[in-house]
Protein backbone atom coordinates (compact mmCIF):
# COMPACT_ATOMS: atom_id res chain seq x y z
CA UNK A 1 0.00 0.00 0.00
CA UNK A 2 1.32 3.42 -0.90
CA UNK A 3 -0.12 6.67 0.38
CA UNK A 4 1.07 10.08 -0.68
CA UNK A 5 3.75 8.95 -3.14
CA UNK A 6 3.59 7.94 -6.83
CA UNK A 7 3.77 4.28 -7.66
CA UNK A 8 7.14 2.74 -8.43
CA UNK A 9 6.67 2.82 -12.20
CA UNK A 10 5.80 6.52 -12.18
CA UNK A 11 8.60 7.53 -9.82
CA UNK A 12 11.29 5.97 -12.03
CA UNK A 13 10.35 8.46 -14.73
CA UNK A 14 11.96 11.19 -12.59
CA UNK A 15 15.25 9.66 -11.44
CA UNK A 16 16.83 13.01 -10.58
CA UNK A 17 13.99 14.07 -8.28
CA UNK A 18 14.18 13.01 -4.65
CA UNK A 19 10.75 12.12 -3.32
CA UNK A 20 11.64 11.94 0.39
CA UNK A 21 14.34 13.04 2.82
CA UNK A 22 13.99 10.12 5.24
CA UNK A 23 12.78 6.52 5.34
CA UNK A 24 11.49 4.72 8.43
CA UNK A 25 11.64 0.92 8.46
CA UNK A 26 9.90 -1.65 10.60
CA UNK A 27 12.26 -4.36 11.88
CA UNK A 28 10.64 -7.81 12.08
CA UNK A 29 9.09 -8.88 8.79
CA UNK A 30 10.54 -5.89 6.95
CA UNK A 31 14.31 -5.79 7.46
CA UNK A 32 14.81 -9.19 9.11
CA UNK A 33 13.07 -12.42 10.01
CA UNK A 34 13.55 -14.89 12.85
CA UNK A 35 15.33 -18.12 12.01
CA UNK A 36 13.21 -21.17 11.20
CA UNK A 37 11.54 -22.75 14.24
CA UNK A 38 13.47 -26.02 14.22
CA UNK A 39 16.83 -24.20 14.15
CA UNK A 40 15.56 -21.96 16.95
CA UNK A 41 14.62 -24.86 19.21
CA UNK A 42 17.75 -26.86 18.39
CA UNK A 43 20.07 -23.93 19.16
CA UNK A 44 18.26 -23.10 22.42
CA UNK A 45 18.35 -26.73 23.57
CA UNK A 46 22.08 -26.90 22.78
CA UNK A 47 22.61 -23.82 24.97
CA UNK A 48 21.02 -25.84 27.78
CA UNK A 49 23.35 -28.76 27.11
CA UNK A 50 20.66 -30.89 25.49
CA UNK A 51 20.74 -32.52 22.06
CA UNK A 52 17.49 -32.96 20.15
CA UNK A 53 17.00 -35.15 17.10
CA UNK A 54 15.23 -33.45 14.23
CA UNK A 55 11.93 -35.28 14.78
CA UNK A 56 11.67 -34.25 18.39
CA UNK A 57 12.85 -30.71 17.63
CA UNK A 58 10.19 -30.38 14.91
CA UNK A 59 7.36 -31.48 17.19
CA UNK A 60 8.54 -29.21 19.98
CA UNK A 61 8.98 -26.28 17.57
CA UNK A 62 5.41 -26.65 16.29
CA UNK A 63 4.05 -26.61 19.83
CA UNK A 64 6.15 -23.62 20.87
CA UNK A 65 5.22 -21.54 17.82
CA UNK A 66 1.55 -22.27 18.48
CA UNK A 67 1.98 -21.27 22.14
CA UNK A 68 3.62 -17.99 21.09
CA UNK A 69 7.10 -17.11 19.89
CA UNK A 70 8.71 -13.66 19.89
CA UNK A 71 8.86 -12.81 16.19
CA UNK A 72 6.24 -15.45 15.40
CA UNK A 73 2.47 -15.41 14.90
CA UNK A 74 0.23 -14.06 17.66
CA UNK A 75 -0.85 -16.93 19.96
CA UNK A 76 -4.47 -18.01 19.75
CA UNK A 77 -4.76 -17.91 23.51
CA UNK A 78 -2.82 -16.12 26.25
CA UNK A 79 -3.20 -17.63 29.75
CA UNK A 80 -4.84 -15.27 32.21
CA UNK A 81 -1.75 -15.14 34.43
CA UNK A 82 0.24 -13.73 31.50
CA UNK A 83 -2.40 -11.29 30.23
CA UNK A 84 -0.90 -8.18 31.80
CA UNK A 85 2.61 -8.94 30.62
CA UNK A 86 1.26 -9.75 27.16
CA UNK A 87 -0.53 -6.39 26.96
CA UNK A 88 2.66 -4.58 28.02
CA UNK A 89 5.18 -6.71 26.15
CA UNK A 90 6.26 -3.96 23.72
CA UNK A 91 6.43 -1.28 26.41
CA UNK A 92 8.62 -2.91 29.05
CA UNK A 93 11.61 -5.22 28.79
CA UNK A 94 10.58 -7.29 31.80
CA UNK A 95 7.06 -7.81 30.42
CA UNK A 96 8.41 -8.86 27.02
CA UNK A 97 10.57 -11.53 28.61
CA UNK A 98 7.90 -12.63 31.08
CA UNK A 99 5.25 -12.93 28.36
CA UNK A 100 7.30 -15.07 26.00
CA UNK A 101 9.09 -17.22 28.57
CA UNK A 102 5.72 -17.77 30.22
CA UNK A 103 4.14 -18.88 26.95
CA UNK A 104 7.05 -21.24 26.26
CA UNK A 105 6.71 -22.70 29.75
CA UNK A 106 3.13 -23.76 28.97
CA UNK A 107 4.55 -26.32 26.56
CA UNK A 108 6.37 -27.94 29.51
CA UNK A 109 9.43 -29.37 27.78
CA UNK A 110 11.70 -31.70 29.74
CA UNK A 111 14.76 -29.55 29.03
CA UNK A 112 15.64 -27.48 32.08
CA UNK A 113 16.04 -23.77 31.33
CA UNK A 114 14.69 -24.07 27.78
CA UNK A 115 12.09 -21.29 28.10
CA UNK A 116 14.78 -18.73 28.94
CA UNK A 117 17.17 -20.12 26.34
CA UNK A 118 14.51 -19.80 23.65
CA UNK A 119 13.95 -16.16 24.59
CA UNK A 120 17.67 -15.44 24.75
CA UNK A 121 18.09 -16.85 21.25
CA UNK A 122 15.98 -13.92 20.00
CA UNK A 123 18.31 -11.49 21.74
CA UNK A 124 21.20 -13.01 19.79
CA UNK A 125 21.73 -11.68 16.24
CA UNK A 126 22.37 -15.29 15.19
CA UNK A 127 18.68 -15.99 15.83
CA UNK A 128 17.65 -13.61 13.05
CA UNK A 129 18.38 -13.31 9.33
CA UNK A 130 18.33 -10.00 7.43
CA UNK A 131 16.40 -10.17 4.20
CA UNK A 132 18.44 -10.34 1.01
CA UNK A 133 17.26 -6.83 0.05
CA UNK A 134 18.10 -5.23 3.38
CA UNK A 135 21.78 -4.39 3.01
CA UNK A 136 21.66 -3.10 -0.59
CA UNK A 137 18.52 -1.04 0.11
CA UNK A 138 19.94 0.57 3.25
CA UNK A 139 23.29 1.21 1.56
CA UNK A 140 21.72 2.87 -1.47
CA UNK A 141 19.65 5.15 0.75
CA UNK A 142 22.72 5.99 2.82
CA UNK A 143 24.81 6.78 -0.24
CA UNK A 144 22.01 9.01 -1.55
CA UNK A 145 22.04 11.02 1.69
CA UNK A 146 18.59 9.85 2.79
CA UNK A 147 18.27 9.42 6.55
CA UNK A 148 17.07 6.07 7.92
CA UNK A 149 15.43 5.09 11.20
CA UNK A 150 14.15 1.74 12.44
CA UNK A 151 10.72 1.97 14.11
CA UNK A 152 9.76 -1.21 15.94
CA UNK A 153 7.23 -2.51 18.44
CA UNK A 154 9.70 -4.52 20.48
CA UNK A 155 10.78 -5.19 24.05
CA UNK A 156 14.56 -5.47 23.65
CA UNK A 157 17.45 -3.62 22.03
CA UNK A 158 18.06 -4.53 18.39
CA UNK A 159 21.07 -2.27 17.87
CA UNK A 160 23.46 -5.20 18.51
CA UNK A 161 21.78 -7.08 15.67
CA UNK A 162 22.56 -4.35 13.16
CA UNK A 163 26.12 -4.09 14.47
CA UNK A 164 26.63 -7.84 14.11
CA UNK A 165 25.32 -7.74 10.55
CA UNK A 166 27.59 -4.82 9.59
CA UNK A 167 24.60 -2.52 9.08
CA UNK A 168 24.92 -0.17 12.06
CA UNK A 169 26.51 2.57 9.97
CA UNK A 170 23.51 2.55 7.62
CA UNK A 171 20.91 3.38 10.30
CA UNK A 172 20.76 6.87 11.79
CA UNK A 173 18.25 6.32 14.61
CA UNK A 174 16.12 3.73 16.39
CA UNK A 175 12.60 4.43 17.67
CA UNK A 176 11.89 1.33 19.76
CA UNK A 177 8.55 1.09 21.51
CA UNK A 178 9.93 0.01 24.87
CA UNK A 179 12.21 3.07 24.89
CA UNK A 180 9.71 5.57 23.43
CA UNK A 181 6.72 4.43 25.50
CA UNK A 182 4.45 4.31 22.44
CA UNK A 183 3.60 1.51 20.04
CA UNK A 184 2.59 1.52 16.41
CA UNK A 185 0.09 2.55 15.06
CA UNK A 186 0.23 5.48 17.53
CA UNK A 187 1.35 8.49 15.44
CA UNK A 188 3.60 9.57 18.32
CA UNK A 189 6.22 6.89 17.64
CA UNK A 190 6.51 7.90 13.99
CA UNK A 191 6.72 11.58 14.89
CA UNK A 192 9.45 10.76 17.41
CA UNK A 193 11.40 8.93 14.71
CA UNK A 194 11.07 11.88 12.35
CA UNK A 195 12.28 14.16 15.13
CA UNK A 196 15.32 11.95 15.71
CA UNK A 197 16.20 12.36 12.04
CA UNK A 198 15.31 16.04 11.82
CA UNK A 199 12.90 15.10 9.03
CA UNK A 200 9.56 16.60 8.04
CA UNK A 201 6.90 13.84 8.24
CA UNK A 202 5.53 15.00 4.89
CA UNK A 203 8.94 14.22 3.36
CA UNK A 204 9.23 10.84 5.10
CA UNK A 205 8.29 7.32 3.95
CA UNK A 206 7.42 4.51 6.38
CA UNK A 207 8.04 0.96 5.16
CA UNK A 208 6.60 -2.04 7.00
CA UNK A 209 4.65 -5.27 6.70
CA UNK A 210 1.50 -4.74 8.82
CA UNK A 211 -1.43 -2.32 9.09
CA UNK A 212 0.20 -0.95 12.26
CA UNK A 213 3.03 0.39 10.10
CA UNK A 214 0.50 2.18 7.91
CA UNK A 215 -0.42 4.15 11.03
CA UNK A 216 2.39 6.46 9.94
CA UNK A 217 -0.13 8.07 7.58
CA UNK A 218 -1.79 9.62 10.63
CA UNK A 219 1.54 11.27 11.44
CA UNK A 220 1.69 12.79 7.97
CA UNK A 221 4.11 10.28 6.46
CA UNK A 222 3.68 8.24 3.31
CA UNK A 223 3.48 4.46 3.85
CA UNK A 224 4.52 1.37 1.92
CA UNK A 225 3.40 -2.02 3.24
CA UNK A 226 5.18 -5.10 1.86
CA UNK A 227 4.47 -8.76 2.60
CA UNK A 228 6.86 -10.53 4.97
CA UNK A 229 8.98 -13.29 3.44
CA UNK A 230 10.81 -16.39 4.64
CA UNK A 231 14.14 -15.89 6.46
CA UNK A 232 17.02 -14.70 4.30
CA UNK A 233 14.97 -14.22 1.14
CA UNK A 234 14.04 -11.11 -0.83
CA UNK A 235 10.82 -9.38 0.24
CA UNK A 236 10.66 -6.62 -2.37
CA UNK A 237 12.30 -4.05 -0.11
CA UNK A 238 14.11 -2.51 -3.06
CA UNK A 239 10.79 -0.97 -4.15
CA UNK A 240 11.57 1.61 -1.48
CA UNK A 241 14.32 3.06 -3.65
CA UNK A 242 12.07 4.13 -6.49
CA UNK A 243 9.61 5.68 -4.06
CA UNK A 244 12.46 7.49 -2.32
CA UNK A 245 13.59 8.91 -5.66
CA UNK A 246 17.06 7.42 -5.68
CA UNK A 247 18.62 5.00 -8.12
CA UNK A 248 18.85 1.31 -7.23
Amino acid sequence: MVHGVPDAAESTAFPSRRQVDAVLFDFHGTLAQVEDPVSWVTAAAAACGAGLDRGRATILADRLVTAGRAGGPVPRRVPIHLAEHWADRDLYEHSHRAAYTGLAATVVPDVEGLADALYDRGLDPAGWLPYADTEPTLRTLHDAGIKVAVVSNIGFDIRPHFAAWGLAGLVDAYALSYEIGRTKPDPAIFLRACGMLGADPERTLMVGDTPADAGAVQAGCAALVLPAAEPGRSNGLSATLALAGCAA
